[in-house]
């Protein structure tokens, strides 16, 4: 007689990283907080949701329809508004046939459509392609789904793409080709790294899937999430993998928690056929639609100027909190770290010597947190890859949630254990 009734998936499943991490931000007042990637809390845009909402519950037209069931795909409007707005970024044509509505589908914020669509792509001991380092909350869907991954290894414009032909090549080799589904890459500030990806990057990942699919036999699919595109505070944006010409290969998630306001848990995604057909139907069995009303809070940000002024207001204050973790960084932490200056998003990466671990056993981490401040170790944000070590001596710091003064201090005490530990 089995001693659960639990699922093999259920069992499978460990506690994300991210709970742990959340739940030690908000049971601790006292903690400064340089980990979880909490946006702004004193940007979030109350007064432009009241208005919005106001003038959408206040209409007989629009305020009971925002309170009813919509539809499984989404809003119409807010799937028109989404695929302009994602045309007028990558700088395509109004006559574009691949930003267009009828290939977006609305989701409760992003992470639910890379779950959906690595549930609609893979079966237990399929293989997915990462970052190395990635997402680490993406890796908790690859385990609870008993995926397999291989790191693909980055450089300062993204995938190392002879790295990348490399372990195509290998997997080819031992038979693993068939099992290979998704190349998942988070493209724009990079969440842990900070580091965006090249257009050229893209393309280039994009023409060895094309030719090692052939091998496979199956399609195998770039699934670009963009989820911090839009907190670019310095230099150009990069056109996303849809404005190439593989875009029927190209899964796009977005979202509008992190540019607009997190507890609006609203995401998006551009899908190629047959994969939108297959994720919208097990949307359906998820929630059969997006909650409407927040989707109508969107579509009005978005129909007016209120979206993009928060955004570019956005962008300013992020560029002052970066600003102040860098010059903090710079006169606490020791020498012989290593880190980049971010362009955006909300997070620094910070490498130290190899012999210095920083997980969550280590005395590095342990001592930060006596010190009253937290950061991720890296070792969470790198894929269970038996062909590497996991490496375990860097660091994620966001600067997204803690105020100015936090930022300054958090570097002061995390810059006091460092010089300690050394």
């Amino acid at each position: 007689m089995k001693s659960s009734a639990l699922s093999q998936l259920a069992r499978r499943t460990g506690e994300p990283p991210i709970s742990w991490l959340m739940k030690m931000t908000l049971d601790r007042p006292e903690l400064i907080s340089l980990a979880a990637g909490f946006t702004d809390n004193e940007s979030l845009p109350v007064r432009d949701a009241r208005d919005l909402l106001d003038a959408v519950l206040g209409s007989p037209k629009t305020g009971g329809p925002a309170l009813q069931y919509g539809s499984t795909p989404g809003d119409a409007t807010l799937r028109r508004l989404t695929a302009g707005h994602l045309a007028a970024l990558d700088g395509a044509s109004k006559a574009s046939s691949v930003h267009i509505a009828d290939r977006t589908l609305i989701t409760h914020g992003s992470q639910q459509l890379l779950y959906m669509t690595t549930e609609a792509l893979c079966d237990p001991g399929d293989i997915v392609l990462v970052e190395d380092p990635t997402y680490f909350v993406y890796l908790g869907i690859l385990q609870s789904h008993a995926l397999r991954a291989r790191g693909v290894r980055l450089t300062a414009d993204g995938l190392d793409l002879a790295y990348l032909e490399a372990v195509l090549e290998s997997l080819k080799r031992s038979g693993d080709l068939p099992r290979v589904k998704i190349l998942y890459l988070v493209t724009y500030h990079q969440n842990p790294t900070g580091l965006t990806t090249s257009f050229a990057k893209k393309l280039g990942a994009l023409e060895l899937l094309r030719r090692y699919e052939r091998f496979a036999g199956h399609p195998i699919y770039l699934l670009e999430d963009a989820a911090y595109r839009e907190l670019r505070f310095a230099g150009d944006d990069v056109k996303s993998a849809l404005a190439t010409k593989f875009s029927e290969r190209v899964i796009y998630a977005g979202t509008y928690s992190k540019p607009f306001a997190t507890g609006a848990r609203v995401g998006f995604g551009l899908l190629p056929e047959p994969v939108l057909t297959a994720v919208r139907r097990i949307k359906g069995n998820h929630d059969f639609g997006t909650a409407n009303l927040l989707q109508q809070l969107l579509a009005s940000a978005l129909g007016t100027s209120r979206y993009e002024t928060h955004v570019g207001e956005l962008r300013e204050r992020y560029a002052r909190k970066a600003a102040v973790m860098v010059r903090a960084i710079c006169e606490h932490f020791p020498p012989n770290i290593a880190w980049d200056e971010p362009r955006g998003g909300l997070y620094v990466w910070a490498r130290l010597p190899r012999k210095i671990k920083s997980g969550a056993k280590s005395k590095l981490f342990q001592a930060a947190l006596a010190h009253d401040v937290l950061y991720v170790p890296g070792e969470l944000c790198y894929a269970s890859d038996p062909t590497r070590a996991r490496p375990n001596h860097e660091m994620r710091l966001s600067f997204g949630g803690a105020s100015l003064a936090d930022i300054s201090h958090g570097i002061e005490r995390l810059g006091q254990v460092l010089r300690s530990i050394h």
